[in-house]
């Protein structure tokens, strides 16, 4: 079932408090992409966010808390965390910090690891969370390794009947997945790019962003080396298009792409925020076109550029 937030909010998070105490998961909007949520304390509720997307149980789940104070419930923050959680809250940014020992999360939430992710989201999701009074577990609501979901229609399509309740507020306005950071010694270092752009965190600390992404053992989600993948094999940096190829461009483009089957435009105007809002929706929609693939003009590499290019990158690589 989906219900329109805009039309009865107060209804919305009614039914999903309801369907969130029961044990159940529900596809919620963030300002990022839409969430599989369910109560981050509770064991089996947290198994059926595995079990629905099909997520390997090694890949740690973010808390989405709705305050500060709900947070330091979980977690043990320094100063530099500190900083950027007061600046940076709500939004796009998720902090992975040293768990505290009463934290009261189950084991499967973090994927057994002595550290948690936590983000405080803008918007109906945080008003849902406060109205719950828990934090709650939500990755994006898709099958686990797939494009994520922008729309309530994309949660109903990739999820299916798995979800009961998926609440309707619209297109997300960011697009892709919140920056992950991790404080370490006083380094702050990137473990996923996404919605807030290096150059902010810089600003806000003072303190040069390790922006490395070291491969290894998953700490956060979105680091597996293949993942946001359409069925179609996405090529990069294309300046022209193959037989049967669907051409996602970025800007005015002078680039060769005749052969192509369709095109569409990320931004026509080169605007980076433009071109992540719609970035997810342009792969499920080539998806339905070119089995034969997808093809994605160069992307500039700075601000949003990163975040884009990261999805782009995982999304073309090497299928498990």
């Amino acid at each position: 079932m989906k219900l329109s937030v805009k039309e009865n909010r107060t209804e919305a998070i009614a039914a999903a408090c309801a369907a969130l105490d029961g044990g159940e998961v529900v596809g919620i909007p963030t300002e990022t992409v839409y969430g599989l949520a369910a109560d981050a304390t509770n064991e089996q509720a947290v198994q059926r966010i595995f079990s629905v997307k099909r997520r390997p149980s090694f890949n740690p789940l973010i808390c989405h808390c709705s305050d500060i104070e709900m947070a330091e419930r979980l977690a043990h923050f320094e100063p530099v965390s500190r900083a950027l959680a007061e600046a940076c809250w709500p939004g796009p940014l998720t902090l992975v910090l040293p768990m505290r020992a009463d934290a009261g999360l189950p084991s499967i939430t973090t994927a057994g690891l002595e550290t948690v992710a936590i983000r405080l989201p803008s918007g109906f999701s945080c008003d849902l969370i406060k109205a719950f009074g828990k934090p709650l577990a939500a990755p994006s609501a898709n099958i686990s390794g797939k494009v994520s979901a922008t729309s309530a229609d994309h949660v109903v399509a990739d999820l299916g009947a798995a979800v009961g309740l998926v609440l309707d507020d619209g297109p997300t306005p960011i697009g892709v997945e919140s920056t992950i950071l991790k404080i370490d010694g006083g380094e702050v270092r990137l473990l996923r790019s996404g919605g807030l752009t290096v150059e902010r965190i810089a600003a806000t600390t003072g303190i040069e962003v390790l922006t490395k992404i070291q491969s290894g053992k998953i700490v956060a989600p979105g680091m597996m080396e293949s993942h946001y993948a359409p069925n179609a094999v996405v090529r990069l940096n294309a300046v022209d298009a193959k037989v049967g190829e669907v051409v996602l461009t970025f800007g005015a483009t002078p680039h060769r792409y005749e052969l192509a089957v369709a095109i569409l435009s990320l931004s026509a105007s080169g605007n980076l925020e433009e071109a992540a809002r719609n970035l997810y929706a342009m792969l499920k929609g080539a998806d339905e076109i070119a089995p034969n693939g997808i093809a994605v003009a160069p992307i500039p590499e700075i601000g949003m550029g990163v975040a884009i290019n990261d999805r782009l990158r995982r999304a073309a690589a090497p299928r498990p």
